[in-house]
């Protein structure tokens, strides 16, 4: 009962703030870790409750058209490729060393969030194939990063998709939550077939967790930019944090 007390309303709070900015892990695989779940079982887990959440969202953005879907199965297809990739790379590479690196990346992300005070309002607008290429590569690195290390891939996808590929602030989360939606599919696939998915506790969860993607997406919907930056920094703050603590330990 009291992993069910301490996990719920967290996934809930996950699951707001991830609609909104992306994120939510930062929040949900520690909430798993913290009640007692083992490692494994907690990342397992909270791929079950963060596909239901975030599919809900998905369906919400669908619906209010936010999913251009050539261009969202486009980006897809590149996370897809990129995810093996980055985890080839993870075998390969200290992960102390990328650490170090997004010490550096991270205030240089939010010092540009802080200065662009309209993240999606953008006056240019590319032509399709442009924004297709531009997106493409965006959806390719981020997958890498998913498959090497993964925390806040959907703020990072967010932040290059409107400020890079000049997407709207409502079409650049609508295409997240499709890549989202598509990888975490695919990894809960591995996760249940090696028997590590606690269900009662993830379905549990994962209800929160639609109730907070709910609300988020609501909220996304009625303040759009207005509420994207401040939940963004949040997130980079939490992973600022949580990076110098993996360090320190």
């Amino acid at each position: 009962m009291l992993q069910y007390l301490i996990v719920c309303p967290l996934l809930f709070l996950a699951g707001f703030i991830d609609a909104i900015g992306g994120g939510g892990g930062l929040i949900s695989i520690p909430a798993y870790i913290i009640s007692g779940v083992p490692v494994h079982n907690a990342i397992a887990t909270n791929k079950l409750s963060s596909c239901m959440g975030t599919g809900l969202t998905t369906w919400q953005y669908w619906v209010n058209g936010y999913i251009r879907p050539k261009l969202a199965l486009l980006c897809v297809a590149a996370a897809l490729v990129g995810s093996p990739v980055g985890a080839e790379i993870a075998l390969r590479i200290d992960a102390d060393v990328f650490k170090l690196l997004m010490l550096v990346i991270l205030p240089v992300t939010a010092f540009y969030v802080l200065k662009k005070k309209d993240i999606g309002k953008n006056e240019e607008e590319l032509s399709f194939k442009k924004t297709a290429v531009i997106s493409v590569a965006a959806a390719l690195i981020v997958g890498m990063y998913d498959g090497f290390y993964g925390p806040g891939t959907g703020t990072f996808l967010m932040l290059l998709l409107t400020g890079a590929a000049k997407l709207d602030i409502y079409t650049a989360a609508g295409t997240t939550k499709a890549i989202n939606l598509t990888t975490n599919i695919g990894s809960m696939m591995i996760y249940l077939l090696n028997g590590k998915v606690i269900f009662l506790l993830g379905l549990a969860a994962g209800v929160f967790n639609m109730a907070g993607n709910f609300l988020g997406a609501r909220f996304f919907r009625d303040k759009g930019s207005d509420i994207v930056r401040p939940i963004i920094m949040v997130v980079l703050v939490i992973f600022f944090i949580k990076i110098l603590i993996e360090m320190v330990g």
